[in-house]
């Protein structure tokens, strides 16, 4: 056999190079695109039914209308905190203050909570989460540092109430909310109205003038005072809510818009003293009323069951 025959018959047994052969480049790269987007297809579609099961167990979201009220609260929360970092500073007091503030900004959350329509369960459970900070772990810190940290250790068991009592009387409020008709009254003294007391004493006791007349700066006086606002929040003593500033509910309460009219006069004009008279005056009434109703209990005759 000649080599040109030879030469013939090896090249018929060559493989052919065509291009739509998987064994060349051009196949290789066609399959490995192919490869890419069915791994893409396959993420997208297991992202998709991720996101479908999210969607189902996602809780319900708020309106946004529910940021107007927020807002405030959550000033509400930054002022406990800024609270926190004056009394760790020594400015007892602008650390005052500061949790007046945060008074403020409470009262204006529920205001805006009822002008805008969006009181809802959200709502209740932020405003409890920054009260038991601003009125609750800050005034603990604050009468903690005045002087009750003289007592160790218990000046430090003392100091713990206001927060300790305060959680109790914010989840029994939850728990109660939007159960029955609404009052307008509290059962227990509302944790603000606690840290304004306290803040209110610790004012009083800074002015030198009434901190002289009245004994104010005394270490036994804060002591009892943090003891019984602590207790009065978990009882069950009545206190008045704070009036609606509406001509509606101005005209059906004639009296008590008035008391708390005269209540602002002696805040502004006296200033910490007026703070004081209000408070001792919103407290005394409360425990009065109960102490008379539990007298007038006592003395009423009850039916013999038997007869």
């Amino acid at each position: 056999m000649s080599s040109s025959t030879c030469e013939s018959v090896s090249n018929d047994r060559e493989p052919s190079s065509s291009p739509g052969r998987s064994g060349s480049p051009n196949g290789s790269s066609t399959s490995a695109v192919r490869s890419n987007r069915s791994r893409k297809k396959r993420i997208r579609r297991r992202l998709s039914a991720y996101r479908a099961a999210r969607k189902r167990q996602r809780s319900p979201r708020p309106s946004p209308r529910v940021a107007v009220p927020s807002f405030f609260t959550l000033m509400n929360l930054f002022c406990g905190f800024l609270a926190i970092t004056q009394v760790h500073d020594g400015a007892i007091t602008m650390a005052c203050w500061l949790i007046v503030m945060a008074g403020f900004f409470d009262l204006l959350d529920g205001m805006m909570a009822r002008l805008t329509n969006t009181t809802s369960p959200f709502g209740v459970e932020l405003d409890s989460l920054s009260d038991i900070v601003s009125f609750g772990v800050a005034p603990a810190f604050l009468v903690y540092t005045y002087g009750l940290e003289t007592l160790d250790p218990i000046g430090m068991i003392a100091a713990a109430l206001p927060a300790l009592c305060g959680g109790v009387r914010l989840a029994r409020y939850n728990v109660d909310y939007g159960q029955g008709e609404k009052k307008d009254y509290f059962e227990g003294l509302p944790i603000p109205g606690q840290a304004i007391a306290i803040i209110t004493l610790i004012l009083a006791a800074e002015n030198s003038t009434w901190a002289s007349m009245l004994h104010l700066d005394s270490i036994p006086v804060l002591l009892a005072v943090v003891v019984i606002l602590s207790a009065l929040m978990v009882s069950s003593i009545h206190f008045d809510a704070i009036p609606k500033p509406t001509i509606t509910y101005m005209r059906a309460h004639p009296r008590k818009t008035t008391a708390y009219l005269i209540a602002g006069v002696l805040i502004v004009g006296l200033q910490e003293l007026g703070l004081l008279i209000v408070f001792a005056t919103y407290l005394s009434f409360g425990i009065g009323r109960a102490i008379y109703q539990l007298i007038e209990a006592l003395s009423t005759p009850v039916p013999d069951e038997t007869s």
